[in-house]
C-alpha cells in the first residue's frame, strides 16, 4: 500500500463575503488526511462548518485558501482540464436524496448523468452499466427504470444518489448526512449498504453526521469541528473513550444512555458564537469552565496526545475528566 493518502487536505480556507462586506470564515485553517480505505468521521454542531468544507473539497465553490490533493495530485492548484480529470476521483452524496435528483430525469438516465457528462453516452449506450449499478444498492433495474424521482421513497432516492456518485469509480467517496433525513430503519440499511459496496470496491469516505452512535459504528477516525476549526482528530475509540478536548466531551455527555434522567445542569451552555465575530484565542473558551486568559490571547493548535490522537486545548482533559458513562 503506497504510503501517500488517498486525500490530504492543508490549511484549508473559505470565506464569504457577505452584502455589508464583512468576512465570514466557516472553514478557518483545517488540516487532515485519509488513508487509503479508510472512513473518516466528521461532527460538531449545526453551524460548525462541516457541509462547507464538504463543499470546498469538492471546489464547489473552491477554497479560498490552503490545498486539497487527491492520491498526491493537488487539485486546487491545477488547470480547469487537469483539475476536470482529477475530479472524478472525489463523488459526493448530499443531504436531502430528494431535492439532489433532477426531479425530470428517469432514474436511469440520473444514475447515467456521470458518463453522459464525460462524453461517454447516456443509459440507452450504458444499459448494463447502468443495470449493474442500480443492482448494486438493491434496485431490481427494469422496474424503476423509467421511473421519476417523485416516485421514489427518501431511501429509494438516497440508493439512487450512491449509485450515481459510484459510476466514475470515484477513490473518496463524501457524504453529507446521507441518512439524517431518513427513517431510523432506512438508515440502517442504507448505513450497511455503503460498507458493504465499500469493501467490496475499495474506496475512502468522509462521513459527515450529527449522530454520534452512526459515527463510532462505522468510521475508522473521527474529526471534531468547533466554529470553522478542528479541534480534535483520532481513531474514533480513543476520542469516544478518552476525548482530550471540553467540547469533544461535552457532545459525548450530550447523548443519553436509555432510561437515563436528564442531567441536573447542562451538559452544553450556551449558543454557537457567531462567525462574523467569533472569539478571540480559543473559540470554545466562551462556554468552556476550563477557560483562562490563556485562552482569549492565544489560539491553541492541534498537538498530539499520541501518535493518532490530536487535540487543540491548552487545558486538556485528563483521563478521570475524560471518561464518559457507555452511552453510545
Amino acid at each position: 500500500m503506497t504510503d501517500i493518502p488517498a486525500l490530504e487536505v492543508s490549511h484549508l480556507v473559505r470565506n464569504f463575503r457577505r452584502p455589508d462586506r464583512r468576512v465570514v470564515t466557516p472553514v478557518d485553517d483545517v488540516s487532515f488526511t485519509l488513508a487509503h480505505d479508510e472512513t473518516l468521521g466528521l461532527v460538531g454542531e449545526s453551524g460548525c462548518g462541516k457541509s462547507t468544507l464538504a463543499r470546498a473539497l469538492m471546489q464547489l465553490p473552491p477554497p479560498t485558501a490552503g490545498t486539497v490533493k487527491i492520491s498526491g495530485e493537488d487539485l486546487t492548484h491545477q488547470s480547469a482540464s487537469a483539475r476536470r480529470e482529477l475530479r472524478r476521483k472525489l463523488q459526493m452524496v448530499f443531504q436531502d436524496p430528494i431535492s439532489s435528483l433532477n426531479p425530470r430525469r428517469r432514474i436511469a438516465d440520473v444514475v447515467a448523468e456521470p458518463l453522459e457528462i464525460w462524453g461517454m453516452g447516456g443509459a440507452e449506450q450504458n444499459r448494463q452499466h447502468v443495470i449493474d449499478a442500480l443492482s448494486e444498492v438493491g434496485f431490481d433495474a427494469e422496474t424503476v427504470w423509467s421511473r421519476r424521482p417523485h416516485e421514489m421513497s427518501g431511501g429509494q432516492c438516497q440508493r439512487v444518489a450512491i449509485a450515481r456518485a459510484l459510476m466514475l469509480e470515484p477513490k473518496v467517496l463524501v457524504l453529507d448526512e446521507p441518512v439524517s433525513a431518513l427513517d431510523v430503519s432506512v438508515q440502517a440499511q442504507i448505513l450497511n449498504l455503503l460498507l458493504d459496496i465499500k469493501s467490496r470496491r475499495s474506496f475512502s469516505m468522509i462521513f459527515i453526521s450529527h449522530d454520534l452512535a452512526v459515527i463510532r459504528n462505522i468510521c475508522d477516525r473521527v474529526a471534531v469541528m468547533y466554529l470553522g476549526r478542528i479541534v480534535e482528530i483520532g481513531k474514533t475509540e480513543d476520542v469516544y473513550r478518552n476525548p482530550q478536548h471540553p467540547y469533544t466531551k461535552a457532545l459525548l455527555g450530550s447523548v443519553l444512555a436509555p432510561g437515563q434522567k436528564l442531567p441536573d445542569e447542562e451538559v452544553l451552555s450556551g449558543d454557537l458564537p457567531s462567525l462574523i465575530d467569533p472569539p478571540s484565542g480559543c473559540r470554545f473558551r466562551t462556554r468552556c469552565t476550563r477557560a483562562t486568559e490563556r485562552c482569549a490571547a492565544e489560539a491553541p493548535q492541534l498537538t498530539a496526545k499520541d501518535a493518532e490522537h490530536f487535540a487543540a486545548c491548552h487545558h486538556r482533559l485528563g483521563r478521570n475528566e475524560a471518561a464518559q458513562r457507555p452511552s453510545i
